[in-house]
């Protein structure tokens, strides 16, 4: 199985494309206004400047959010073992790797695929403080917790 650091280092990674993403997104369009601004006028103008202005404060919500994730992924140890499924736990449950951190794409690292829940999630939730071997089930599925690290 991965490692849980290099399952953060990934979602880290990851995450930090998203942010610099966005922060290009968002500079390009300070920069396309300003240019706008200098040569244009009228009604056509203030269109263009209103839709750049309301692309950019959507670009800084999706910043914010993923600014969020980087702050959860950062309080994040990855060289502490859990007896109990807790914030940063690899957890194995019927087959497959669930790392939790934050709601993030899955990922795969040596030929495993690991989801990203959210503790808050349906399923983070249920798992948050069970040990191995614990059972429950969620919408009718039963699930297994088969290891956490």
């Amino acid at each position: 199985m991965a490692t849980k650091q290099q399952i953060l280092q990934r979602y880290k990674e990851l995450v930090q494309d998203r942010i610099d993403v966005f922060q290009d997104m968002i500079s390009g369009l300070t920069i396309d206004a300003q240019n706008d601004a200098k040569g244009s006028a009228g009604d056509k103008h203030e269109t263009a400047l209103s839709m750049m202005h309301i692309e950019q404060e959507k670009l800084n919500h999706k910043l914010k959010e993923v600014l969020e994730q980087k702050n959860i992924l950062d309080k994040i140890d990855a060289t502490a073992i859990h007896k109990r499924v807790a914030l940063g736990s690899v957890v194995q449950a019927n087959g497959m790797t669930l790392f939790i951190s934050t709601a993030l794409p899955k990922i795969t690292i040596d030929n495993k695929t690991i989801f990203a829940l959210s503790p808050q999630s349906p399923l983070g939730s249920q798992l948050m403080g069970k040990e191995v071997c614990v059972s429950f089930d969620i919408n009718g599925k039963l699930y297994i917790i088969e290891s956490v690290l």
